[in-house]
């Protein structure tokens, strides 16, 4: 079952430059994609942010496996 990403993912304009975030913290999607994405565990990346949760994390990766299915083919 996809995680709903809608509960999870936020923007506002004044933080981060309108750019997703979860939550309303100040940890952008972005920066959760690119530490999975330079080979950081999971567990690597809950440590090094200790108030995101493994639902914040799913809810990251199906939010950009969403943005992908977007661009035209």
């Amino acid at each position: 079952m996809a995680t709903d990403w809608r509960k999870r993912i936020t923007s506002s304009p004044g933080m981060h430059r309108g750019r997703p975030t979860i939550r309303g913290m100040r940890i952008s999607v972005e920066d959760v994609l690119s530490n999975l994405g330079s080979g950081m565990s999971m567990e690597e990346l809950l440590a090094e942010f200790p108030e995101l949760t493994r639902e914040d994390v799913q809810a990251c990766l199906t939010f950009a496996a969403e943005q992908v299915r977007r661009i035209p083919a």
